[in-house]
Protein backbone atom coordinates (compact mmCIF):
# COMPACT_ATOMS: atom_id res chain seq x y z
CA UNK A 1 0.00 0.00 0.00
CA UNK A 2 1.61 3.27 -1.13
CA UNK A 3 -1.25 5.66 -0.31
CA UNK A 4 -3.89 6.14 2.37
CA UNK A 5 -7.22 7.93 2.59
CA UNK A 6 -7.82 11.01 4.69
CA UNK A 7 -10.57 13.58 5.17
CA UNK A 8 -9.00 17.02 5.03
CA UNK A 9 -10.80 20.30 5.58
CA UNK A 10 -10.23 23.82 4.31
CA UNK A 11 -12.19 26.94 5.08
CA UNK A 12 -15.38 26.18 6.97
CA UNK A 13 -16.73 22.61 6.85
CA UNK A 14 -15.23 22.02 3.43
CA UNK A 15 -14.46 18.30 3.74
CA UNK A 16 -12.59 16.47 0.99
CA UNK A 17 -11.67 12.78 0.86
CA UNK A 18 -8.14 12.60 -0.54
CA UNK A 19 -5.42 10.04 -1.24
CA UNK A 20 -2.10 10.85 0.43
CA UNK A 21 1.29 9.31 -0.15
CA UNK A 22 2.55 6.92 2.50
CA UNK A 23 5.98 8.08 3.74
CA UNK A 24 8.34 6.95 6.51
CA UNK A 25 7.95 8.73 9.87
CA UNK A 26 10.36 11.54 10.63
CA UNK A 27 12.95 11.23 13.43
CA UNK A 28 11.22 11.18 16.80
CA UNK A 29 7.90 10.15 15.24
CA UNK A 30 5.94 6.98 14.61
CA UNK A 31 3.45 6.06 11.91
CA UNK A 32 0.10 4.70 13.12
CA UNK A 33 -2.56 2.73 11.27
CA UNK A 34 -5.76 4.16 12.68
CA UNK A 35 -8.37 1.88 14.22
CA UNK A 36 -10.76 4.47 15.60
CA UNK A 37 -11.00 8.23 16.04
CA UNK A 38 -13.45 10.04 18.27
CA UNK A 39 -15.34 13.06 16.98
CA UNK A 40 -14.87 15.73 19.64
CA UNK A 41 -16.37 19.22 19.94
CA UNK A 42 -12.82 20.61 19.85
CA UNK A 43 -12.69 19.49 16.20
CA UNK A 44 -14.45 22.77 15.44
CA UNK A 45 -11.02 24.42 15.58
CA UNK A 46 -10.18 22.68 12.32
CA UNK A 47 -13.56 22.10 10.70
CA UNK A 48 -14.96 25.57 11.35
CA UNK A 49 -11.74 27.30 10.31
CA UNK A 50 -10.86 28.54 13.81
CA UNK A 51 -7.09 28.31 13.24
CA UNK A 52 -4.45 30.74 11.92
CA UNK A 53 -4.71 29.76 8.23
CA UNK A 54 -7.96 27.89 7.49
CA UNK A 55 -7.15 27.73 3.79
CA UNK A 56 -4.34 25.29 4.49
CA UNK A 57 -5.75 21.74 4.47
CA UNK A 58 -5.75 19.90 7.78
CA UNK A 59 -7.04 16.48 8.83
CA UNK A 60 -9.21 16.82 11.98
CA UNK A 61 -9.40 14.43 14.91
CA UNK A 62 -7.46 13.90 18.15
CA UNK A 63 -9.09 10.95 19.94
CA UNK A 64 -6.99 8.38 18.09
CA UNK A 65 -6.40 4.66 18.68
CA UNK A 66 -4.23 2.63 16.32
CA UNK A 67 -1.29 0.31 15.77
CA UNK A 68 2.27 1.48 15.15
CA UNK A 69 3.45 0.25 11.75
CA UNK A 70 6.72 2.21 11.41
CA UNK A 71 9.14 3.87 13.84
CA UNK A 72 11.36 6.85 13.06
CA UNK A 73 14.99 7.32 14.01
CA UNK A 74 15.68 8.12 17.64
CA UNK A 75 12.44 6.63 18.99
CA UNK A 76 12.88 4.38 22.01
CA UNK A 77 10.37 2.30 23.99
CA UNK A 78 7.98 1.95 21.03
CA UNK A 79 7.87 -0.79 18.42
CA UNK A 80 5.94 -1.86 15.36
CA UNK A 81 2.76 -3.60 16.50
CA UNK A 82 2.28 -1.55 19.69
CA UNK A 83 -1.31 -0.48 20.33
CA UNK A 84 -1.30 3.25 21.06
CA UNK A 85 -3.46 6.29 21.49
CA UNK A 86 -3.12 10.01 20.94
CA UNK A 87 -5.16 12.73 22.60
CA UNK A 88 -5.59 16.50 22.38
CA UNK A 89 -1.86 17.08 22.96
CA UNK A 90 0.55 15.69 20.38
CA UNK A 91 3.69 15.27 22.48
CA UNK A 92 5.91 17.56 24.51
CA UNK A 93 9.26 18.89 23.24
CA UNK A 94 11.14 18.01 26.47
CA UNK A 95 13.27 21.16 26.20
CA UNK A 96 11.12 24.25 26.91
CA UNK A 97 10.94 25.73 30.42
CA UNK A 98 7.62 24.06 31.21
CA UNK A 99 8.90 20.65 30.09
CA UNK A 100 12.09 21.06 32.14
CA UNK A 101 9.85 21.53 35.17
CA UNK A 102 7.71 18.50 34.31
CA UNK A 103 4.66 20.51 33.19
CA UNK A 104 4.16 18.70 29.89
CA UNK A 105 0.57 19.89 29.41
CA UNK A 106 1.81 23.47 29.07
CA UNK A 107 4.72 22.69 26.73
CA UNK A 108 5.22 25.69 24.43
CA UNK A 109 6.30 23.58 21.44
CA UNK A 110 3.64 20.91 21.27
CA UNK A 111 1.63 19.92 18.18
CA UNK A 112 -2.14 19.69 18.46
CA UNK A 113 -3.35 16.71 16.40
CA UNK A 114 -6.21 17.70 14.14
CA UNK A 115 -5.57 21.42 14.63
CA UNK A 116 -1.92 22.32 14.02
CA UNK A 117 -0.93 18.91 12.58
CA UNK A 118 -2.93 16.25 10.74
CA UNK A 119 -5.15 14.14 12.97
CA UNK A 120 -7.21 11.00 13.00
CA UNK A 121 -9.91 11.35 10.33
CA UNK A 122 -7.49 9.25 8.27
CA UNK A 123 -6.24 5.73 7.78
CA UNK A 124 -2.72 6.81 8.79
CA UNK A 125 -1.50 9.24 11.46
CA UNK A 126 2.04 10.48 12.08
CA UNK A 127 2.78 11.42 15.68
CA UNK A 128 5.56 12.47 18.05
CA UNK A 129 6.57 9.53 20.21
CA UNK A 130 6.38 11.70 23.36
CA UNK A 131 2.61 12.06 22.90
CA UNK A 132 1.83 8.34 22.66
CA UNK A 133 -0.38 6.56 25.17
CA UNK A 134 -0.24 2.79 25.64
CA UNK A 135 -3.71 1.34 25.08
CA UNK A 136 -4.35 -2.01 26.82
CA UNK A 137 -5.27 -4.88 24.49
CA UNK A 138 -8.40 -5.60 26.55
CA UNK A 139 -9.87 -2.15 25.99
CA UNK A 140 -12.12 -1.84 22.94
CA UNK A 141 -10.77 0.75 20.50
CA UNK A 142 -14.13 2.53 20.17
CA UNK A 143 -14.36 2.83 23.96
CA UNK A 144 -10.76 3.95 24.37
CA UNK A 145 -10.89 6.76 21.78
CA UNK A 146 -13.16 9.19 23.71
CA UNK A 147 -11.37 8.38 26.96
CA UNK A 148 -8.16 9.84 25.48
CA UNK A 149 -9.64 13.35 25.45
CA UNK A 150 -13.05 13.62 27.13
CA UNK A 151 -12.13 10.97 29.69
CA UNK A 152 -8.77 12.31 30.81
CA UNK A 153 -10.18 15.86 30.89
CA UNK A 154 -12.71 15.08 33.63
CA UNK A 155 -10.50 12.45 35.31
CA UNK A 156 -7.66 14.93 35.80
CA UNK A 157 -10.06 17.70 36.80
CA UNK A 158 -11.34 15.50 39.62
CA UNK A 159 -7.88 14.30 40.64
CA UNK A 160 -6.69 17.89 40.88
CA UNK A 161 -9.21 18.84 43.56
CA UNK A 162 -8.75 18.59 47.32
CA UNK A 163 -11.90 16.47 47.72
CA UNK A 164 -11.51 13.59 50.17
CA UNK A 165 -13.40 10.28 49.93
CA UNK A 166 -17.13 10.67 50.65
CA UNK A 167 -17.01 14.42 49.98
CA UNK A 168 -19.87 15.90 47.96
CA UNK A 169 -18.65 16.51 44.41
CA UNK A 170 -20.92 17.90 41.69
CA UNK A 171 -20.72 17.42 37.93
CA UNK A 172 -22.53 20.07 35.91
CA UNK A 173 -23.76 18.88 32.53
CA UNK A 174 -24.64 15.38 31.35
CA UNK A 175 -23.22 15.46 27.85
CA UNK A 176 -20.05 14.03 26.34
CA UNK A 177 -17.87 15.17 29.26
CA UNK A 178 -20.40 15.11 32.06
CA UNK A 179 -21.67 11.55 31.57
CA UNK A 180 -18.07 10.40 32.06
CA UNK A 181 -17.47 12.82 34.93
CA UNK A 182 -20.30 11.33 36.98
CA UNK A 183 -18.86 7.84 36.51
CA UNK A 184 -15.34 8.89 37.50
CA UNK A 185 -16.54 10.85 40.52
CA UNK A 186 -18.52 7.89 41.85
CA UNK A 187 -15.66 5.42 41.34
CA UNK A 188 -13.23 7.83 43.04
CA UNK A 189 -15.35 7.47 46.16
CA UNK A 190 -17.29 10.73 46.21
CA UNK A 191 -20.94 11.45 46.90
CA UNK A 192 -22.01 12.73 43.52
CA UNK A 193 -24.54 15.38 42.57
CA UNK A 194 -25.33 15.62 38.86
CA UNK A 195 -26.61 18.97 37.58
CA UNK A 196 -28.43 19.30 34.26
CA UNK A 197 -31.49 20.93 32.71
CA UNK A 198 -34.72 18.96 32.71
CA UNK A 199 -36.23 16.28 34.91
CA UNK A 200 -35.96 13.71 32.12
CA UNK A 201 -32.19 13.39 32.77
CA UNK A 202 -32.62 12.25 36.37
CA UNK A 203 -32.86 8.56 35.46
CA UNK A 204 -29.67 8.72 33.39
CA UNK A 205 -27.83 10.46 36.22
CA UNK A 206 -28.83 7.69 38.62
CA UNK A 207 -27.76 5.01 36.14
CA UNK A 208 -24.35 6.65 35.81
CA UNK A 209 -23.89 6.64 39.58
CA UNK A 210 -25.16 10.00 40.84
CA UNK A 211 -26.50 10.10 44.41
CA UNK A 212 -28.41 13.32 43.80
CA UNK A 213 -29.88 15.00 40.74
CA UNK A 214 -30.41 18.76 40.49
CA UNK A 215 -32.63 20.08 37.71
CA UNK A 216 -31.15 23.51 37.04
CA UNK A 217 -34.25 24.49 35.06
CA UNK A 218 -36.40 24.06 38.16
CA UNK A 219 -34.04 24.90 41.04
CA UNK A 220 -31.12 27.21 41.76
CA UNK A 221 -28.19 24.77 41.63
CA UNK A 222 -26.11 26.76 44.11
CA UNK A 223 -28.90 26.74 46.69
CA UNK A 224 -29.59 23.06 46.04
CA UNK A 225 -25.92 22.17 46.65
CA UNK A 226 -25.87 24.28 49.81
CA UNK A 227 -28.91 22.36 51.07
CA UNK A 228 -26.89 19.16 50.59
CA UNK A 229 -24.08 20.58 52.72
CA UNK A 230 -22.12 22.29 49.97
CA UNK A 231 -19.83 20.80 47.36
CA UNK A 232 -16.10 20.43 47.92
CA UNK A 233 -15.65 20.55 44.16
CA UNK A 234 -17.81 21.17 41.11
CA UNK A 235 -16.65 20.12 37.66
CA UNK A 236 -18.38 22.36 35.12
CA UNK A 237 -18.65 20.72 31.69
CA UNK A 238 -21.48 22.62 29.98
CA UNK A 239 -20.38 25.11 27.32
CA UNK A 240 -22.17 28.01 29.01
CA UNK A 241 -20.69 30.59 31.34
CA UNK A 242 -24.17 31.70 32.38
CA UNK A 243 -25.01 28.19 33.59
CA UNK A 244 -21.75 28.04 35.59
CA UNK A 245 -22.25 31.40 37.34
CA UNK A 246 -24.74 30.20 40.02
CA UNK A 247 -22.54 27.23 40.98
CA UNK A 248 -19.93 29.12 43.02
CA UNK A 249 -22.50 29.83 45.75
CA UNK A 250 -22.95 26.06 46.18
CA UNK A 251 -19.33 25.43 47.19
CA UNK A 252 -18.19 24.69 50.71
CA UNK A 253 -15.43 26.89 52.15
CA UNK A 254 -12.18 26.22 50.24
CA UNK A 255 -14.24 24.56 47.53
CA UNK A 256 -13.29 24.75 43.86
CA UNK A 257 -15.26 25.26 40.69
CA UNK A 258 -13.20 23.43 38.05
CA UNK A 259 -14.03 24.60 34.53
CA UNK A 260 -13.50 22.16 31.66
CA UNK A 261 -16.32 23.23 29.33
CA UNK A 262 -15.20 25.97 26.93
CA UNK A 263 -17.94 28.60 26.78
CA UNK A 264 -18.30 31.68 24.55
CA UNK A 265 -19.72 33.78 27.40
CA UNK A 266 -18.09 34.76 30.72
CA UNK A 267 -18.71 33.42 34.20
CA UNK A 268 -20.16 36.11 36.47
CA UNK A 269 -19.32 35.74 40.15
CA UNK A 270 -20.18 37.55 43.36
CA UNK A 271 -16.81 38.50 44.85
CA UNK A 272 -18.13 37.86 48.37
CA UNK A 273 -18.66 34.21 47.43
CA UNK A 274 -14.95 33.97 46.69
CA UNK A 275 -13.62 36.03 49.60
CA UNK A 276 -15.74 34.56 52.39
CA UNK A 277 -14.80 30.90 52.56
CA UNK A 278 -11.79 31.18 50.24
CA UNK A 279 -13.60 29.60 47.30
CA UNK A 280 -11.92 29.53 43.90
CA UNK A 281 -12.51 29.07 40.18
CA UNK A 282 -9.85 27.19 38.21
CA UNK A 283 -9.50 25.72 34.75
CA UNK A 284 -8.25 22.28 33.83
CA UNK A 285 -6.92 21.19 30.43
CA UNK A 286 -6.59 17.48 29.54
CA UNK A 287 -3.47 15.62 30.77
CA UNK A 288 -0.10 14.22 29.80
CA UNK A 289 0.44 10.85 28.11
CA UNK A 290 1.24 9.34 31.51
CA UNK A 291 -1.97 10.83 32.96
CA UNK A 292 -3.85 9.24 30.08
CA UNK A 293 -2.38 5.83 30.84
CA UNK A 294 -3.53 6.23 34.46
CA UNK A 295 -6.94 7.21 33.11
CA UNK A 296 -7.25 4.14 30.85
CA UNK A 297 -6.13 1.80 33.65
CA UNK A 298 -8.61 3.34 36.12
CA UNK A 299 -11.40 3.15 33.55
CA UNK A 300 -10.74 -0.52 32.83
CA UNK A 301 -10.50 -1.44 36.51
CA UNK A 302 -13.75 0.35 37.36
CA UNK A 303 -15.87 -0.38 34.25
CA UNK A 304 -16.03 3.27 33.20
CA UNK A 305 -16.97 3.68 29.57
CA UNK A 306 -18.40 6.36 27.31
CA UNK A 307 -21.75 5.91 25.64
CA UNK A 308 -20.73 5.67 21.99
CA UNK A 309 -22.35 6.00 18.57
CA UNK A 310 -20.05 4.36 16.02
CA UNK A 311 -20.02 5.51 12.40
CA UNK A 312 -17.94 4.37 9.40
CA UNK A 313 -14.92 6.35 8.25
CA UNK A 314 -16.64 7.24 4.98
CA UNK A 315 -19.30 9.15 6.96
CA UNK A 316 -16.84 11.45 8.74
CA UNK A 317 -18.54 14.70 7.61
CA UNK A 318 -21.93 13.34 8.72
CA UNK A 319 -20.38 12.23 12.02
CA UNK A 320 -19.12 15.75 12.67
CA UNK A 321 -22.53 17.25 11.86
CA UNK A 322 -24.22 14.71 14.14
CA UNK A 323 -21.88 15.60 17.00
CA UNK A 324 -22.51 19.32 16.49
CA UNK A 325 -26.28 18.81 16.39
CA UNK A 326 -26.29 17.96 20.09
CA UNK A 327 -28.30 14.80 19.42
CA UNK A 328 -25.42 12.32 19.78
CA UNK A 329 -25.55 10.10 22.88
CA UNK A 330 -22.88 10.89 23.86
CA UNK A 331 -19.64 10.39 21.94
CA UNK A 332 -19.36 9.77 18.19
CA UNK A 333 -16.53 7.48 17.07
CA UNK A 334 -15.29 6.79 13.54
CA UNK A 335 -14.40 3.15 12.95
CA UNK A 336 -11.58 3.26 10.42
CA UNK A 337 -9.29 0.20 10.47
CA UNK A 338 -9.53 -3.53 11.11
CA UNK A 339 -10.17 -4.16 14.80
Amino acid sequence: MSTYRAYQVTGQRNFELVERQLVPPEPGQVRIRTLTCGVCHSDVLAVEGQRPDPQQPIVPGHEIVGIIDAVGDGVGNWAVGDRVGLGFLGGQCNSCDFCRRGDFVNCTDQPLPGTSTDGGYAEIVYARATGLVRVPDGLDASVAAPLLCAGVTVFNALRGTSAQPDALVAVQGLGGLGHLGVQYAKKLGYRVAAIARGSEKAALATTLGADHYIDSAADDPGAALTALGGATAIVATAASGASMSPLVAGLRPRGQLVVVGAAPDPIEVNTADLIFGGRSIVGSLTGSAADNEDNLAFSMDNDIAPMVEAMPFEDAPKAFDHMMSGHARFRVVLEIGAR
